[in-house]
């Protein structure tokens, strides 16, 4: 039996607060576990345990808490009560450092992207330089239209979580390449009507899975141990930003942050990398000391 005002409280996410269709479905997946946990007549207090017993990761878990508590407020605005929301708390998660995409593995991932195509080479570079150069996420470039594309003021528009639109400066590099691409490989790639930027091998927009694809197989054919995931680029185009002088707001304005805490994590990574290369070059280091000593 579903929920209490299960279709309005989705029909809310979606419509109301603009969230996007993968958030929907993983407040449905989450939603549905709890659903699953309320049929063995257990205490609230052992959904901790329910999730254990499923396998799910403290991550997940906390993931799984909050869309319970969004759910628990929504209902509550309906009248109905929920005691639930006194009793639950997300667990602690200890914050760990964004895997962030370095220069030259960037250089690798766009060498290995090249292809006996030389339509399709350019299609896939122009997505790492836009992925790097633009610091968006993997959906939102697939949203991508020509329209969005702003060539003589070098901006594109991007939109966001919640339906939030922001418009982002084109590097220089990236203007040329972007104009280029546009005008002599889009139209060799395209089959039918579409307004995307980007063209997947079928001649149509791509979808988030062509993305994962393509990464996954430069990836492999660079010589990585694992698949380079589009994330890295937003974290590595953040933190480059970080270290040339930007300031946490512009980046934050830049990534579509909805909080300066979510930048502020870039700060640690620029911090920890300092720390390496002072480690690794400072006299006063453990490992210039045994050199010296050597």
């Amino acid at each position: 039996m579903a929920l209490p005002y299960w279709v309005e409280f989705f029909n809310d996410l979606q419509h109301v607060r603009g969230r996007s269709r993968n958030t929907v479905m993983a407040y449905r997946r989450d939603l549905e576990l709890y659903q699953d946990f309320k049929e063995t007549k257990r205490d609230i207090s052992q959904i901790f345990s329910f999730m254990k017993e499923k396998g799910l990761s403290t991550r997940s878990q906390a993931r799984v808490i909050s869309s319970m508590r969004t759910y628990f407020k929504f209902i509550q605005t309906k009248g109905e009560e929920a005691p639930e929301l006194r009793q639950l708390r997300p667990p602690k998660i200890k914050a760990s450092l964004p895997k962030v995409l370095s220069d030259e593995d960037f250089k690798k991932l766009f060498e290995a992207s090249e292809s006996s195509d030389k339509m399709r080479t350019a299609r896939n570079q122009i997505t790492l330089l836009m992925l790097f150069g633009l610091g968006c996420r993997v959906t939102e470039l697939i949203q991508l239209n020509l329209q969005d594309f702003n060539q003589h003021e070098s901006w594109m528009r991007i939109l966001g979580k919640g339906n939030k639109e922001r418009l982002v400066p084109v590097a220089t590099r990236l203007r040329e390449e972007l104009v280029t691409y546009i005008r002599e490989v889009r139209p060799s790639l395209v089959r039918g009507a579409t307004d995307s930027v980007l063209i997947n091998d079928r001649g149509k927009r791509p979808s988030r899975v062509d993305l994962w694809r393509w990464l996954a197989a430069w990836s492999e054919r660079a010589g990585f141990e694992k698949p380079i995931g589009p994330h890295q680029f937003r974290h590595g185009c953040a933190t480059a930003l970080l270290e040339s002088g930007a300031d946490l707001r512009s980046i934050q304005m830049l990534l579509g942050h909805s909080s300066i805490q979510t930048t502020q994590i870039y700060t640690s990574v620029s911090t920890q990398k300092m720390r390496e290369t002072i480690d690794e070059h400072h006299p006063l280091s453990s490992d210039q000391s045994k050199d010296s000593d050597s």
